[in-house]
């Protein structure tokens, strides 16, 4: 079925480039000792979840003259092989071997030929693990009419649920002419898209995506930071063309313990962690930081369309915040992130439980749509963009293989050197660290000090 892309799909696919490739990234690890997961056992179960999302064998077909958007069609000479692809490591199958890996996989932009998807079985890994890379693009998945691929090959037990049999047979692909003659009549429907055949088409179509994608993305509400400049950093530099990828893994019950303790949410624990690496990180680069010093990041964040759960579905809406990275006082730099968040956030936050139940496994289409929220700002708005999407807190499988851990690896958005995604799943938190590799050769470091912020806020735990 051939259906058109929106503004904001196209505006994706309009402004990729090399340095800045539009695909949103999740790194899956299973425990693969009874050797249940194989590659094509992996080639079996995403055949048959395909139905769940059929635009995972659609590809993007520019219209001649850019008489209108690029429309989806279905790939006649769809083939899932060539989408999920066999990787392994060297020995010893370390997981910094892994990481590197990623970061090559995520530096390189998907194919616009195909289906805007890949999923890499990696072997090799040390004490009998897989690792599943998935990488999707930015248009694909929208949260309502796809969802990611990696949110529907996981199931809540061993046994994989039933899906119905799936008849797939694709449309007959549509000629360039039939594109063309399917635009004018669209314009004749609707004589206001007439300037598009008045002006050069290519140039007032790209100024129609730009000038309209803050009408059409999702709400935005602005804290009042929005009216200052944002403060210069090492943060913001051209993009390279190449990566680096790292992971934090924390306990969610060190979170919990922090929340209770100062009567704050689990996402402001996380802000306040995340603000102390980085005031320590941007220490380690040389850089002069005074008490009123702050780096401006933008959070997407899941909201309540309605007053409750009951009211709809959730959607996900940015918001600008400024890290108070100069505050040397772990509880002081929490208490203004609190207040932040607290006097910012004009909607009812959904809880954990309440998207796990509208979405299954919502992590990876929810990383998704922060991604797509955040691309209403414009470059230069914001230091660091930073995604946090809560997961389930019982056990995932893949095939009858358990996952143990799960990385969200978020795209670099332009002039911006570090992305950092959180996700909670199973009892830990997991932060995915993605940076430019030729701005940020010291991402270990950010690393290390992630852990150290979050032990610094235990500790004043202890003393009190």
């Amino acid at each position: 079925m051939v259906s058109r892309l929106t503004l904001q799909d196209a505006s994706f696919l309009l402004h990729e480039t090399a340095t800045v490739p539009m695909h949103i990234g999740s790194l899956a690890i299973v425990d693969n000792s009874s050797g249940e997961l194989t590659y094509d056992r992996l080639i079996e179960i995403v055949e048959r979840r395909l139905a769940l999302v059929p635009r995972y064998r659609q590809k993007v077909r520019t219209v001649p003259l850019s008489l209108s958007r690029p429309v989806w069609v279905d790939d006649r000479d769809f083939d899932l092989t060539y989408h999920i692809r066999r990787s392994a490591l060297p020995s010893p199958g370390t997981d910094d071997q892994l990481y590197d890996l990623v970061s090559r996989l995520s530096s390189q932009r998907l194919d616009r030929s195909r289906p805007l998807w890949e999923m890499y079985l990696i072997e090799g890994l040390s004490n009998d693990r897989l690792a599943i890379y998935t990488k999707s693009h930015s248009g694909l998945v929208d949260g309502e009419v796809s969802l990611d691929i990696g949110h529907v090959i996981l199931d809540a037990s061993r046994s994989p649920r039933a899906i119905a049999d799936d008849q797939w047979h694709p449309d007959r692909e549509p000629s360039g002419v039939g594109l063309a003659v399917g635009a004018l009549a669209e314009i004749a429907l609707r004589p206001g898209l007439g300037n598009v055949l008045v002006k050069r088409a290519a140039e007032e179509v790209g100024k129609s995506v730009k000038s309209t994608l803050k009408d059409l993305a999702k709400p935005i509400a602005n804290f009042s930071t929005v009216t200052r400049s944002v403060p210069t950093s090492p943060l913001n530099v051209p993009n390279s063309l190449h990566r680096r990828f790292a992971v934090v893994k924390t306990p969610l019950s060190d979170y919990r313990r922090i929340r209770e303790r100062f009567e704050c949410t689990i996402n402001d624990v996380i802000l306040a962690v995340v603000a102390g690496a980085l005031r320590n990180w941007m220490y380690s680069r040389g850089e002069l930081l005074t008490a009123s010093t702050t780096l401006r990041g933008l959070v997407p964040m899941s909201v309540y369309v309605g007053d409750s759960a009951d009211s709809g579905p959730s959607e996900v809406s940015s918001f600008l915040i400024d890290l108070p990275v100069g505050e040397p006082n772990p509880v002081i730099r929490l208490s203004h992130v609190a207040h932040a968040t607290r006097n910012g956030n004009r909607r009812k936050p959904v809880r954990a439980r309440t998207l796990v139940r509208l979405a299954g496994f919502a992590p990876a289409s929810l990383h998704a749509m922060s991604v797509r929220a955040a691309v209403g700002f414009e470059p230069g708005a914001f230091n660091v963009m930073i995604t946090n999407a809560p997961g389930p807190q019982v056990p995932m499988y893949i095939g009858g293989a358990q996952m143990v851990d799960m990385f969200p690896v978020s795209p670099l958005l332009r002039d911006q050197a570090l992305s950092i995604g959180m996700t909670s799943y199973d009892g830990s938190v997991y932060y995915g660290l993605n940076a430019d590799r030729d701005a940020m050769p010291d991402i270990e470091v950010l690393r290390s000090l992630l852990r150290e912020s979050l032990e610094e806020l235990l500790r004043v735990c202890d003393e009190r």
